[in-house]
């Protein structure tokens, strides 16, 4: 019977916290334990270490499907592999969301033999990153009511109010709200509503903050809503800015845990991939870096969406410059892109899986060509693959000059990832990279977006409503168009258009809406119906958790 991944990362006996921190060469004064398994790492290490930074490589994987792809189960694996080569090798990964956990996703601590542990507190509360982020989100939305209530000094417009109340768990009764109800002394009415914790601009907000200074002046700028003479008013002119960072000042310190095999590994922070850029924090991708002769990090759902991100706009913030992409593909998904049904995925059909192929050129295509970085495709083995479909994808990709490598992480661990670990570290000592963005920051908002569109998505050309040209006109005229943009689309498909598989062309992505993230510093680019507040499913996953009387939690996974 296969183990469940609770089952196996439970099977494991963990190293103490503070073995990990000497592995990685964090020095016992910037380590505060919290329990024996996990400890965040003060931010001061960045300054004051005096070591080379290492050679940073990013995990992508092809367009995503319900089947999965196993991205962050081939980063710990890769990173495990590596180490088993002999190589100075950290991670550094997104911190799960409560809402996923217990709705239909499932956590994010990887799968099988390639997971970071303790995997139940890193799906749950960890050291309390996410209640941080979300008090401080609330925090500035009490503060905005109060100031209204207290006389509106600032002249806001109650109806033209962008800052919405969080929480971290998919909760759909909360998306649209009516509160200030009750009579005068319970606020002013109005219409509300609450997002999920990882999609709050203070999320993307803290993952791209370089320090604490930059945190304060990023949330200074954070547009809450308009006056009514149409001018936006932010964080630091409610004078919230001060509080907002003394709740974050501690949850920004990257969180050190391990690998089922005992590689160093940060989890910390995860905005949401469509609404936001997606990525782990900044800090923990340098203090990676700055600990790891290679750093292994990932990014959200499939290369048009967290790679562009990833490059796009975390690399050109932070000054980072990867030296390899992996990008990882599935059988299973690669049949569902061919036109199989989710229902047939267990059965062998090499047509399907021929004609998914394409969705996987394309992304390798984009990272070589578009932004000029040396990359590898890891086929991510499930244990439903048969010989003859691992055979063709991988004689397929090496007919088209694909570079590509088998990797089985999830049955093996490390030892599964040793050959994608060989190539990995060839790309980043002989290959050189000449990294270039799709895009620059000069031209207009619509150029920008037709460039992600053409160059990145295979599309031709794109349809701005009128509700969004006069968006971005007013964006513009405040001064806001000379920020990168962060698309949301659906992550199912190139297009716009989820139902679009495989590798579509001559489509027109629409433009719906555009609205200023001037904390995160990108402006937010509406292509669909993106959802900030999921619902749980008919059968939460929430029904299958259960602790026993030691303590002993099960049906997480």
């Amino acid at each position: 019977m296969i183990k469940t991944d609770i089952e196996i990362a439970q099977s494991i006996e963990m190293q103490p916290i503070a073995e990990i921190a000497k592995v990685a060469g964090v020095d016992d004064k910037y380590i505060e334990q919290y329990g024996r398994y996990k400890a965040k790492v003060d931010y001061s290490l960045l300054n004051e270490s005096k070591r080379d930074n290492g050679k940073l490589i990013l995990v992508t994987a092809i367009t995503p499907t319900p089947a999965g792809e196993g991205k962050t189960t081939t980063t710990i694996g890769l990173a495990d592999g590596m180490k088993r080569i002999g190589k100075n090798v950290v991670v550094a990964l997104r911190e799960p969301s409560l809402g996923p956990v217990f709705g239909v996703k499932g956590g994010a601590a990887g799968g099988g033999y390639a997971q970071v542990v303790p995997m139940e507190d890193i799906n749950l509360h960890f050291t309390g990153d996410f209640h941080a982020i979300g008090a401080a989100n609330n925090l500035l939305a009490a503060m905005l009511d109060n100031h209204i209530y207290q006389g509106n000094a600032l002249n806001i417009d109650p109806r033209r109010i962008t800052w919405k109340r969080c929480v971290d768990m998919n909760d759909r009764q909360l998306r649209f709200v009516t509160d200030g109800l009750g009579g005068r002394v319970n606020g002013v009415p109005r219409e509300d509503g609450y997002d999920i914790t990882v999609a709050s601009e203070i999320m993307a907000v803290f993952c791209l903050s370089k320090s604490i200074t930059d945190l304060k002046e990023r949330l200074s700028r954070i547009v809450v809503g308009y006056t009514y003479d149409e001018k936006p008013v932010t964080a630091g002119d409610l004078n919230a800015v001060g509080a907002m960072t003394a709740l974050l000042k501690d949850a920004l310190k990257p969180n050190l845990v391990q690998t089922l095999e005992g590689t160093p590994a940060f989890v910390h922070g995860g905005p949401f991939a469509n609404i936001a850029h997606g990525c782990n924090s900044v800090i923990a991708t340098r203090m990676a870096m700055k600990l790891g002769d290679y750093a292994v990090t990932e990014a959200g759902f499939g290369a048009d969406l967290g790679a562009e991100k990833f490059l796009d706009i975390k690399c050109r913030m932070a000054g980072l410059t990867p030296s390899a992409v992996v990008i990882v593909a599935t059988v299973r998904a690669l049949k569902m892109h061919g036109g199989l049904a989710k229902t047939e995925l267990g059965n062998e059909n090499l047509e399907a899986l021929e004609n998914g192929i394409p969705n996987l050129l394309r992304h390798v295509s984009n990272i070589k060509n578009v932004y000029k970085l040396p990359s590898v495709v890891a086929v991510n083995r499930f244990p439903t693959d048969t010989d003859a479909e691992i055979e063709l994808i991988i004689n397929k990709c090496k007919e088209l000059g694909v570079n590509v490598v088998l990797s089985t992480v999830w049955a093996e661990g490390g030892k599964g990832g040793e050959e994608l670990a060989k190539e990995v570290v060839r790309l980043c000592e002989e290959e050189k990279g000449d990294f270039t963005f799709s895009y620059e920051l000069d031209g207009t908002i619509e150029d920008k977006i037709l460039a992600v569109t053409k160059k990145v998505y295979g599309g031709v050309d794109i349809n701005v409503t009128p509700q969004a040209k006069k968006e971005i006109d007013r964006l513009t005229a405040l001064g806001f168009d000379k920020m990168p943009i962060c698309v949301a689309k659906t992550q199912y498909s190139f297009s716009d258009d989820m139902t679009k598989l495989g590798a579509p062309e001559n489509f027109t992505i629409t433009v719906k809406n555009v609205k200023v993230s001037a904390g995160a510093g990108f402006v937010v680019v509406l292509t669909g119906d993106i959802m900030t507040m999921p619902g749980l499913p008919k059968v939460p996953a929430a029904e299958k958790i259960d602790v026993d009387e030691n303590g002993k939690i099960s049906g997480l996974f």
